[in-house]
């Protein structure tokens, strides 16, 4: 509790002064909104979030809406705290990682498993199966209206030593963002060690992990391509994130203003799931230090290809331990909400428990 209402007093010191709907009138009909986004230093929150709610919105409306925003992990926000803020309404506008949040509410880490989206399409296909009982559930539980959903590129293996495959881990030290990347890990026989991104270099620099997982053209971005020498081509999962809203301060927006931001939204969650595919594979490129690179620094790491048994390794995995387990940390209603959504698109079905 004490680190929470330290998150809520720090969150508060940086957004005061300003009523409890966040959303401070200026003149007859002027709107200022304040926005906790994702994770700093990324594509997502540099290219995408920070352009549209500082300039993007404002230019849209005339100057009517204005808007700033700061990245979670530069808020003292910690990530499984942000459904709560934004319940409070602490946090009126805010980006919540769903991996994280999964430790108030396990369903949340179902569209995201371990081992369950290998490429872009698939997730598409199984978050937007799932995305209709996300909304609900927030909507009922929390009280957030869900605006948006992004997602990062695809969560890979780094490592400082040389590997052939993920059988190759056993005994490793490996950073992890989330419990779903802890269980996996722990199924390949190696030791997660539970990793902000923000310290992600600091340990490999301090020798406390051997391995990370974390996103193709984010790590390249905090300089994993010199902190590291052989990079996995598997996506183990994503990163998927919702941007959602406190319903009293979304309520009290004009419906014009409701309607642009939904409309304009749409636009932003669309340009950001297109980077993240395009990242996946030019993230990779970059760290090897290929003549595709554009976007990231050039590396010269190794590329360690994805054999037939990496991919038996994930999906048994996934089958024989990471669902079963999530069923059981989650309830029977859980597997019954995932064999009537998700299922069906992977043709992978959860046993009641």
């Amino acid at each position: 509790m004490r680190v929470f209402f330290t998150a809520v007093f720090l969150i508060v010191s940086l957004m005061a002064p300003s009523g409890p709907a966040q959303a401070q009138t200026q003149g007859s009909d002027r709107i200022h909104l304040r926005i906790v986004g994702g994770l700093a230093r990324v594509n997502q929150y540099t290219r995408h979030e920070l352009p549209f709610w500082s300039r993007r919105l404002g230019e849209l409306t005339n100057g009517r809406v204005t808007a700033e925003i700061v990245p979670f992990d530069e808020a003292g926000i910690r990530g499984h705290e942000m459904l709560r803020l934004i319940q409070l309404g602490v946090v009126p506008f805010g980006t919540a990682l769903l991996p994280l949040s999964a430790s108030e509410e396990p369903e949340l880490a179902a569209p995201d498993l371990p081992g369950l989206n290998p490429d872009m399409a698939t997730l598409r296909r199984t978050f937007g199966a799932f995305r209709p009982y996300v909304e609900n559930m927030l909507r009922e539980r929390y009280g957030i209206e869900v605006l948006a959903a992004y997602t990062y590129p695809a969560q890979v293996v780094f490592c400082a030593k040389p590997f052939a495959g993920l059988g190759d881990l056993r005994g490793r030290r490996i950073r992890t963002a989330n419990a779903s990347q802890s269980h996996f890990v722990e199924v390949l026989g190696g030791t997660p060690v539970l990793t902000p991104f923000a310290e992600i270099m600091k340990n490999f620099q301090n020798g406390v992990v051997d391995c990370a997982l974390t996103g193709t053209m984010s790590g390249n971005t905090i300089g994993l391509h010199e902190a590291t020498t052989h990079i996995h081509g598997m996506a183990v999962n994503w990163g998927v994130s919702f941007f959602g809203a406190n319903s009293s301060a979304w309520e009290i927006l004009p419906d014009d203003i409701k309607s642009l931001l939904r409309k304009e939204l749409r636009g932003l969650e669309q340009a950001i799931w297109e980077e993240s595919d395009r990242e996946t594979e030019e993230g990779i490129q970059c760290n090897i230090g290929h003549a595709s690179c554009v976007s990231g620094k050039k590396g010269r790491m190794t590329r360690v290809n994805v054999t037939g048994l990496d991919e038996a390794i994930l999906k048994k995995a996934l089958v024989d331990q990471i669902l079963p387990r999530w069923v059981r940390s989650c309830g029977s209603d859980c597997a019954d909400n995932w064999n009537r959504t998700i299922g069906p698109e992977v043709g992978i079905f959860a046993e009641r428990k």
